[in-house]
């Protein structure tokens, strides 16, 4: 099948389905000697955009996995602003070392939903944004070149392509509740409402904790106030070059301490070709 342009739109908080989906799209226009366009959908201001593609391109959309499924907060864009009019598309999503539950299902649903057709999808293992023993420093160089083998292979596959295919199948419930978090005492860990402090002698106020917040939330005048609504990205705590920014919520803090009692073995991606 004769591709015209591949392109990339991605959600990445803090870094790592960036990493991927920069590998898995690099691989594919180097492989079809194009060069390749990526849009970065992190900020609110990109998510204003609606992006239409064609039936010659060739699109890899990412995102990490909230809860098990899409991040809600993201859902509306990948409802609205993508129309596919029939390219190809290769959904990846980024899991924090316990699982990727429904989330891969979601996105392939909700692009399928939208006009992409669905040629190969991916679930990848990142460092998880809140409890960093899990997936430490992943995706690493060994996930990096799993990324590209798979995206050769989906080169080689829709190289083949004389129509149309069926669309690849993922498991999971696109329409399932999301994934409850838990504490070390088993029951459910409500932190719907934390917020990111500040440790004031640490903070510089250089302010890109505000403009790294997916949401806009933080207040760019006072940065220890946050207004806005927090998804627990983690953006501000990880990009932070003083270290400035943590979570104290009990409830919080007690889902971390279970995830890392109990999800620190090595993940493994899983690829549908």
């Amino acid at each position: 099948m004769e591709i015209g342009k591949v392109r990339a739109v991605y959600y990445s908080a803090t870094g790592t389905t960036e990493k991927v989906v920069t590998a898995v799209a690099r691989t594919l226009a180097c492989k079809f000697g194009m060069s390749l366009e990526m849009t970065n959908i992190s900020t609110p201001a990109e998510r204003e955009k609606e992006l239409s593609f064609t039936s010659t391109d060739l699109l890899v959309v990412g995102t990490p996995t909230y809860a098990g499924r899409i991040p809600n907060k993201m859902l509306p864009y990948f409802q609205t602003k993508l129309t596919g009019n029939g390219a190809l598309v290769v959904p990846v999503v980024l899991f924090g070392n316990r699982s990727f539950d429904n989330s891969l299902a979601e996105l392939c649903t909700e692009l399928e939903a939208h006009g992409f057709h669905t040629v190969a999808a991916a679930a990848f293992v990142g460092q998880h944004a809140f409890a960093p023993r899990l997936a430490p420093g992943r995706p690493d160089g060994e996930d990096i070149a799993q990324a590209e083998r798979f995206a050769e292979k989906v080169a080689e596959k829709v190289q083949a392509l004389t129509g149309l295919s069926a669309s690849v199948q993922v498991p999971g419930d696109p329409a399932a509740p999301y994934y409850t978090p838990m504490g070390v005492d088993g029951q459910p860990a409500k932190f719907l409402k934390a917020k990111p402090l500040t440790v004031m002698d640490k903070c510089t106020k250089c302010g890109l904790c505000a403009a790294v917040c997916p949401m806009g939330s933080i207040d760019p005048a006072d940065v220890s106030s946050v207004p806005g609504i927090c998804i627990k990205c983690q953006a501000c705590v990880v990009k932070c070059p003083t270290g400035a920014k943590y979570f104290d919520d009990p409830a919080f803090l007690s889902h971390k301490a279970m995830l890392e009692a109990n999800y620190t073995r090595r993940a493994e991606s899983e690829l549908f070709l």
